[in-house]
């Protein structure tokens, strides 16, 4: 695999959102358990730094608890690399959902404690294939590394599939029916070793073979190869009687849509739907379209009232940034888009958004992508790799004065992150159009 190294981006920023309790029936321990899965739901911006970490070991633990604790719903992808030993990672237990992909990797601790961890959307993808990616967590010189998946909860992968290699240590990722968890396992093979479990303690006899680790309580959660063939997709029991809900994800506790561990594509106040209230609906007896009272905002996989403060609306959606044919305005307190009446205000792409992704820094390289542009939307982010070059990825030196293309930038929606500048520029005078910061990512 070629293991690209990115950027430490991804900040951190939460909301929270009302729901209801759920009750759910843990098969094949046949023990019940109730949980607030959403009582007042705590979302967090997930990164994509891949494998690049901090140089400081001790700052990149400190980073991942400030991303993560309390976090329930990781809002992108969630990574967790070069980790030693001993550190507590018992605040991982409170994540029950990641949209993006998992990443576990040049780690040295031995069990991975995403014990609610329920679905994994993918809707992006490591290395373009894998939504789960585990690898390499064990240290060469040493006896000690990843042991155990603490994964016991797991029983969605939407997109992408599955990579557990390289784990010296590593037992029972083989006795795993990855076919159960993953929704579409022939789109790429899952990649698990065969046989690494021979000098590992074998599953409780309950489990049938299929376990996370050696105890009662750690059995595999099998909701779709058990079910009756009249089920859509997931279920909870063998019969015909027990399929859950078309739009359930992960399973069920039983046959309604609000009986759902996890939902497909939208969760509206504790039901799983397939879109969400929209603004308007049509009504019969007046042949009109009528505002919809009970109308809600397209969030990730939720419905929600209104739109994160960071986020601007789009149609009955919360988008980070408006599409290039329009253009963001405010009205009543609520920042829309609206289609540009003439030729719309340049937004041009931060460093670490779209286009600019996998930069760290305005460079020699990249600098004329910023011609013209009016609006940043995202970071701007001075290293002294991009000022004074960089050897190693044949990147010149910057030219001042290139940097006046900044003149013509009025608005900057996320920071501004300057840690080098030209020896010959005293002052930020390329700004001097500059009236708005965002914030709505911070440093």
């Amino acid at each position: 695999m070629a293991h690209l190294v990115n950027t430490w981006t991804g900040l951190s920023s939460s909301i929270h959102l009302k729901a209801k309790s759920l009750q759910y029936k843990e098969q094949g321990t046949g023990l019940y358990s109730t949980f607030a899965v959403m009582q007042r739901l705590r979302l967090c911006t997930g990164t994509e730094n891949k494998l690049s970490t901090l140089s400081d070991l001790e700052q990149q633990y400190r980073t991942l608890r400030k991303y993560y604790e309390n976090c329930e719903v990781v809002m992108g992808n969630l990574e967790i690399t070069s980790i030693d030993r001993s550190r507590d990672l018992t605040f991982l237990r409170s994540i029950r959902e990641v949209t993006g992909y998992v990443l576990v990797a040049l780690n040295q601790f031995d069990y991975l404690p995403l014990e609610n961890l329920r679905i994994i959307r993918g809707t992006k993808l490591y290395e373009d294939r894998y939504s789960l990616a585990i690898f390499l967590n064990y240290r060469r010189d040493g006896n000690f590394g990843l042991r155990q998946l603490g994964l016991k909860n797991l029983t969605e992968i939407l997109t992408g599939s599955v990579y557990v290699d390289q784990n010296k240590f590593l037992c029972h990722a083989d006795t795993i029916h990855w076919q159960d968890i993953v929704r579409n396992p022939g789109t790429h093979p899952v990649v698990v070793p065969t046989n690494s479990s021979v000098t590992c303690q074998k599953c409780n006899r309950s489990c049938n073979g299929r376990c996370w680790g050696p105890k009662e309580d750690q059995c595999q959660t099998l909701t779709k190869t058990v079910c009756a063939e009249q089920c859509d997709d997931r279920c909870f029991g063998p019969y015909v009687s027990d399929c859950c809900h078309r739009e359930c994800a992960g399973g069920c506790y039983g046959p309604k849509d609000t009986d759902c561990f996890a939902c497909t594509n939208f969760n509206d106040s504790g039901a799983c739907v397939t879109q969400c209230p929209q603004p308007f609906v049509y009504n019969p007896t007046t042949f009109q379209l009528e505002h919809n009272p009970r109308a809600r905002y397209t969030y990730g996989a939720f419905c929600v009232k209104k739109c994160p403060h960071n986020y601007v609306v789009d149609h009955s959606s919360c988008v980070r940034a408006c599409p290039s044919n329009k253009m963001e305005v405010e009205e009543n307190r609520i920042k829309m888009c609206i289609p540009c009446t003439d030729i719309c205000p340049k937004a041009c792409d931060g460093i670490g958004t779209a286009s600019l992704q996998d930069v760290q820094t305005v460079d020699s390289n990249n600098i004329d992508k910023f011609v013209n542009c009016t609006k940043i939307n995202g970071n701007l982010v001075f290293l002294i790799t991009g000022i004074k070059g960089d050897a190693y990825h044949k990147i010149e030196a910057l030219d001042p004065e290139k940097l006046s293309v900044f003149r013509t930038v009025r608005e900057i929606t996320g920071y501004v992150n300057i840690q080098s500048w030209p020896d010959n520029m005293t002052d930020l005078s390329v700004f001097s159009n500059l009236a708005t910061i965002g914030g709505r990512a911070l440093y």
